[in-house]
């Protein structure tokens, strides 16, 4: 699997809405799809998903990807999710949207075709200011529909390492528990809290643990810490000094590593040949991270990021 990067807005990471996982993967598909044009989307823009990609990237058979696709015609256009928005008087309302305004599927090409809804667009194109990213293979393998979303919630906090507190109802809401689901907590734990927590340490490239807060005797909150996972290095027979020039020279850079150096380079004169007009600092910066997976563009920009401190 090509390392593709899933961005969103921190806004769209912090929604309430419940996706099945078939549902949450074609999301991610289509905006991923979105990236690629490189041109940006509009409310207008048709973005297409094969069941063939689906199938490779999600590790399942053809058939399944095909009853995906289809089933998402039927289930995905009424899907509904709200988000936090703040006006130009700073003022916070609740918006409430649909995911998709069009979706279409092409039997005999097993094509879906979706647009996403106007309040979509910007939240997956305009990140000007506060945004998330990931790999979509960390979450390739995640089945539970709670875990993808909690992965999620916590990555937003990757620089930090863990998470505010947050509320019962909130957290339930977030993860896309119905308010008719799991009422009891041992329940939510071991349907949802536990099992998700297990496939993201097993699966993903965090290891989260989860702290319980009270009110009286009752759970009224939960907050997560979490650690990246060691990557071991690629040993190889090479100098103590490091020779950029060698042909196969590659340092594997973690997660961390790669967003914290491309934040810093994005604003570096010597990069702005590769940077794309109008794009932000931050659009930029995810384009870096991306390239920085690249063993030859890791290697045109050793200098630079040996400059920045990186060892």
């Amino acid at each position: 699997m090509k390392n593709e990067l899933v961005v969103k807005d921190n806004a769209l990471i912090n929604a309430s809405y419940n996706l099945e996982v078939t549902e949450q993967r074609l999301i991610l598909l289509a905006i991923l799809n979105a990236r690629e044009t490189g041109n940006g989307i509009t409310a207008d823009s048709k973005l297409e998903i094969h069941a063939k990609d689906y199938a490779s990237r999600f590790d399942i058979s053809n058939d399944g990807a095909y009853k995906a696709l289809k089933n998402a015609v039927l289930n995905l256009f009424d899907r509904q999710f709200s988000f936090k928005e703040q006006d130009k008087k700073g003022n916070v309302g609740t918006v409430k949207s649909r995911w998709v305004s069009r979706i279409k599927y092409i039997d005999d090409s097993a094509t879906l075709e979706i647009t996403f809804a106007p309040d979509v667009v910007p939240l997956i194109t305009r990140l000007e200011q506060h945004f998330t990213s990931y790999q979509l293979k960390q979450v390739s393998q995640l089945t539970s529909k709670y875990a993808i979303r909690l992965y999620e919630l916590l990555i937003a906090w990757r620089e930090v390492g863990k998470t505010p507190k947050i509320e019962l109802e909130d957290f339930r809401s977030k993860i896309g528990v119905e308010d008719t689901e799991y009422t009891a907590m041992n329940d939510f734990k071991k349907r949802v809290l536990e099992p998700a927590i297990k496939q993201i340490n097993k699966y993903t490239d965090i290891t989260a643990t989860y702290e319980q807060h009270k009110k009286g005797r009752l759970i009224s909150a939960f907050s997560f810490s979490f650690k990246q996972k060691h990557q071991p290095r690629i040993e190889k027979n090479v100098n103590a000094k490091r020779d950029p020039n060698t042909p196969d020279f590659f340092i594997p850079m973690t997660d961390a590593q790669r967003h914290l150096f491309a934040n810093k380079m994005s604003k570096l004169p010597e990069l702005s040949e590769y940077s794309q007009g109008t794009e932000s600092y931050e659009e930029f910066a995810i384009r870096i991270a991306d390239m920085l997976l690249e063993p030859a563009k890791f290697r045109t920009f050793y200098p630079l990021l040996e400059q920045l401190g990186f060892k």
